[in-house]
């Protein structure tokens, strides 16, 4: 199993410097949230970490000079600030291996991992972590570009659980997403209008679960590589749940049916 990771919510760590902070991406970007760099600045040294922070799936966001300043706490940051996650991000294949090394062992354990399709509020990106490590899920798979931080919010809102559970950035999710059914996984998407209810799917099978972003659900690409989706009946007045609602719910539904046909 993957080692636990470690990390506090209590301070943002960054580092600061051009320097430095090629020397972080060098050494391990898998502990960098995201790069930070100085609107006003686009020197080729900066463009140079950028591009290296980008190739390792990493967001690089410009921003004022000003928040870079206080970041740093006064340092001479240079035009380039890293964060640095209190979660230490795993490459999806050794964590894939980590859950299944082939494809009989696969459909033997029959594994649930979780996809995040673009969350971007940090209490529910925590909220719905603290029930993927509630029903026993194996791991989470996150896009390195539109999903919110790891922060205090989130780590909170997981309850700490965040810290406690393999997860992976990609930059890609719908290749991702074919290297599960490689694998031997079905991707099931959570989808209102979905075409099969979670009381009728079948989740007694190696399992993808997607949930989309709060307001917009899944995007195309991912839904149109889904291979299912799956709703949740709703009475009365209510159109939609809040996805972390939602991701619970059907997060133990599939462990429901697994645990049923263990015991059978």
């Amino acid at each position: 199993m993957p080692s636990k990771p470690s990390g506090s919510a209590d301070t943002i760590q960054a580092i600061a410097g051009r320097i430095a902070v090629a020397e972080a991406l060098e050494r391990d970007g898998s502990a960098i949230d995201k790069v930070l760099l100085a609107k006003k600045d686009s020197g080729k040294a900066l463009r140079v970490i950028a591009d290296s922070a980008r190739k390792l799936g990493i967001p690089v966001q410009y921003v004022p000079e000003t928040k870079l300043s206080g970041l740093s706490g006064g340092a001479n940051h240079q035009g380039i600030v890293a964060l640095i996650s209190p979660v230490a991000f795993v490459d999806v294949d050794t964590m894939l291996s980590n859950i299944g090394s082939d494809l009989d062992s696969v459909r033997k354990i029959k594994p649930l991992v979780v996809i995040l399709d673009r969350i971007e509020d940090p209490q529910n990106y925590g909220a719905i972590v603290r029930s993927v490590v509630g029903c026993g899920a194996a791991g989470v798979i996150v896009p390195s570009k539109q999903m919110a931080p790891v922060n205090a919010h989130a780590i909170k809102a997981s309850a700490g659980a965040i810290l406690r559970i393999p997860m992976s950035r990609v930059s890609n999710l719908t290749t991702t997403i074919e290297m599960l059914k490689e694998r031997g996984y079905w991707i099931v998407g959570a989808d209102g209008d979905g075409k099969t209810t979670f009381q009728e799917m079948d989740w007694d099978r190696p399992l993808a679960l997607v949930i989309g972003n709060e307001h917009a659900g899944l995007s195309a690409a991912v839904k149109s590589v889904c291979d299912y989706t799956v709703s949740i009946p709703l009475s009365g007045d209510i159109e939609s749940l809040n996805a972390s609602v939602a991701a619970g719910i059907l997060l133990f539904a599939a462990r429901g049916d697994k645990k049923e046909a263990s015991s059978a």
